[in-house]
């Protein structure tokens, strides 16, 4: 489980799979009303609480980002509270949940080398395009529009190489150095066989 502070009252958690799977939950687990889930959620708000001193109280707004074969974003946003307004943390929170999905894989590699290493693997099951990236002396590897029937072979393989990454393909296309546009693999391979 990854934490990010984005603004002083949100708070960004990256949870991958695994994370999801050490605590007997899976992503559709979010839509049932079960313990396990609410257990999860309130040791998140706790962590993140105490990482980066934030007051949780009064109603909280959660975004719930299911990212195919990655994991879970969650946003998690705290009302402020005025000093005027006499509302304390009961344990009750007001929950307002929106799941959306993404189609798209990003993955961070620290070297060059796993990423020609990682091509290569691609190639072999007929995976090709994705667009490289490099920010903040990472590598950051993109497919998007990936055939559903190959998004979890696509997964594990880059999972051997690299980490999914907390960035949003936006935010990387902004800040990151685009490298190789669309043809990652194809242009990796014609140059580093």
């Amino acid at each position: 489980m990854r934490l990010e502070r984005l603004t002083a009252n949100k708070i960004k958690i990256f949870l991958t799979s695994d994370d999801l799977f050490e605590r007997g939950l899976s992503k559709e687990d979010i839509w049932k009303d079960s313990i396990k889930w609410h257990q999860l959620f309130h040791d998140m708000l706790e962590e993140a609480s105490e990482e980066f001193d934030v007051e949780i109280q009064g109603s909280v707004a959660v975004e719930i980002f299911s990212i195919q074969a990655q994991g879970m974003v969650m946003i998690i946003t705290v009302d402020e509270v005025t000093e005027d307004e006499e509302t304390l943390y009961d344990g009750f929170i007001e929950m307002q949940v929106r799941v959306e999905g993404f189609d798209d894989i990003l993955y961070e590699f620290e070297s060059f080398e796993d990423i020609i290493e990682l091509s290569k693997r691609l190639f072999s099951i007929n995976i090709c395009g994705g667009s490289l990236y490099s920010m903040n002396d990472r590598y950051f590897f993109h497919i998007n529009k990936l055939d559903p029937s190959k998004m979890d072979a696509s997964a594990s393989l880059l999972s051997e190489y690299g980490n999914p990454s907390i960035l949003s393909p936006y935010v990387l296309a902004e800040y990151g150095k685009r490298i190789i546009e669309n043809k990652a693999v194809e242009t990796i391979l014609h140059f580093f066989k």
